[in-house]
């Protein structure tokens, strides 16, 4: 039997969880539908062994790379998503991150839409997640109206002298956009406590600004809404022409029910969007469901990311270190003529996430655990991006209804000359002396598993035969099917795009209300 809906919205994650919020309180009949359940407050939110090597908060699902060997994704369905796991940088993008950029790998492609249409929706997504930081600070930033909602989260003193020394080899650092509920003037009435398991782990006092503490909860507070988890999207089924949708198959609790909706938004994140799509080939739809361009699932985009850890004879006695970030070499440097990336400081590593790693820091593995506290208490932890670029062959495809990632690293050239270029500049301010007989810089890119920053797989753009989805987001071949998720992205930048699709969600919602009213 099929339920009817004003929306059908199929996802709760920055993109889903945002669109809610800001339709919710239309009056129109909602439904909300969540493959996961709501995370579970317990004591191994703040676990490491738990989260980090048990992958405590990861799906069991095994995916697919282009040779057939197994993938274990580094993602979560929860009721909010990837972000309820997330480091809460929550970045604007350059206002020449929207136009054509030439790399040393290939060209970023120019976005139909530019920084200032969706400069009033990055005003609006900074309010709606809490965002603390400082304008004026970083050379790149784009231009803003207002300053931030809330001050920038202060450097602990290990962490500030590095600022000071970075400051005196004439870099920029800035204070990281982190979405936290922190009450900086009253610590008492603060629900975040700066605690040092922040960045990847659940939050266990609900501090963390996510899509499901600042989206989700408060838009059940309407009798208009109705939020199903455990509820997953299994296929979208059309009327004979083809042109819109008109049921959601959905399993529930090993039942398949569905549910008909006027406008049908999916939110599943980029690879599960286009998976959901794919899966839903029909006799009009033969490619798949809006794919008569064959681009649904093309020009996969994740980032170059990766770690690196700095071990001085100083100690590190930072508890939350997430705070600081560098763009100097965002568009390059003397000699390199080409962006480079992004670099901020990681959530402080401990004793149990260097034992993890230790079989790869220089070929050895240390027994006692003495060793993994002393790396830890000494070390600087930093994250590096760099971006891809959209390539149609990187790209989700599902077969025997199991995901497969067809992706080949592109602008390989970026990401190794910001690496090399940071070990030198920790070099230059003595993060990183060698105090132990092995290596004193441990590094490791993030493989193919690592699809927090997934994006690209259904573009967006003003000509049907080579994009998925209109400037509105919605299908070109379908009339009420609209993606709200990274999918939407011609290219990836060098920063997190949570808050791009966040205030794309917001930018769609006012279509979306246009549209129904």
């Amino acid at each position: 039997m099929s339920e009817h809906y004003d929306i059908i919205i199929i996802g709760t994650g920055a993109g889903g969880g945002t669109i809610t919020h800001r339709l919710a309180p239309t009056g129109k009949k909602i439904l909300v539908l969540e493959r996961g359940s709501f995370l579970r407050r317990e004591k191994a939110n703040w676990d490491t062994v738990q989260v980090v090597q048990k992958d405590r908060y990861h799906t069991k699902e095994v995916w697919r790379d282009k040779d057939e060997r197994e993938i274990h994704p580094g993602i979560g369905y929860f009721v909010g998503g990837n972000t309820k796991v997330y480091g809460g940088a929550l970045f604007r993008w350059r206002e020449q991150d929207f136009d054509q950029v030439t790399h040393k790998g290939g060209i970023s492609p120019e976005w139909q839409l530019k920084y200032r249409d969706f400069e009033p929706y990055y005003i609006q997504a900074e309010k709606l997640y809490d965002v603390h930081g400082q304008r004026g600070l970083d050379p790149t930033e784009p231009t803003a109206d207002v300053e931030y909602p809330f001050a920038a989260i202060e450097h602990e003193p290990r962490i500030e002298e590095l600022h000071q020394s970075l400051q005196n080899k004439g870099l920029h650092p800035f204070y990281l956009p982190l979405s936290i509920k922190l009450n900086q003037v009253n610590r008492r009435l603060s629900a975040c406590i700066q605690c040092d398991t922040c960045d990847g782990f659940p939050c266990l006092v609900d501090a963390k600004a996510d899509a499901d503490i600042n989206c989700i909860r408060p838009a059940e507070k309407f009798n208009n809404l109705t939020l199903m988890t455990e509820a997953k999207a299994l296929r979208l089924h059309t009327s004979p022409s083809g042109r819109e949708v008109t049921a959601v198959s959905v399993e529930i609790n090993g039942t398949v029910r569905q549910f008909s909706g006027d406008i049908v938004i999916v939110a599943c994140g980029a690879i599960n969007s286009a998976a959901l799509l794919l899966r839903s080939a029909n006799e009009q739809h033969p490619q798949g469901l809006a794919n008569s361009s064959d681009q649904v699932g093309r020009n996969f985009m994740k980032h170059q990311n990766g770690a690196i850890i700095g071990v001085s004879r100083k100690a590190n006695p930072t508890v939350f270190q997430k705070t600081m970030g560098i763009n100097d070499f965002y568009w390059g440097e003397e000699g390199f003529d080409y962006p480079m990336g992004h670099v901020q400081l990681l959530g402080k590593v401990n004793a149990d996430m260097i034992a993890m790693e230790s079989p790869s820091i220089a070929g050895i593995s240390f027994q006692d655990r003495h060793v993994f506290e002393a790396l830890a208490s000494h070390s600087v932890d930093w994250w590096l991006t760099a971006e891809d670029l959209p390539d149609p062959n990187n790209r989700v495809q599902v077969k025997n209804d199991t995901i497969h990632l067809h992706y080949t690293e592109n602008n390989t050239a970026a990401y190794d000359r910001l690496l090399h270029r940071w070990i030198e500049t920790m070099k230059a301010i003595g993060c990183g002396d060698r105090i132990i007989p092995c290596s004193f810089y441990f590094k490791k890119k993030l493989p193919i598993q690592g699809v927090a920053h997934q994006c690209g797989t259904c573009r967006f753009g003003d000509d049907s035969t080579t994009s998925v989805l209109d400037l509105n987001c919605r299908t070109h071949d379908v009339d009420n099917l609209y993606v709200v998720d990274g999918s939407f992205f011609r290219s990836s930048a060098a920063v997190n795009p949570t808050l791009t699709i966040i205030a794309n969600a917001l930018r769609v919602a006012d279509h979306l209300i246009d549209r129904l009213n």
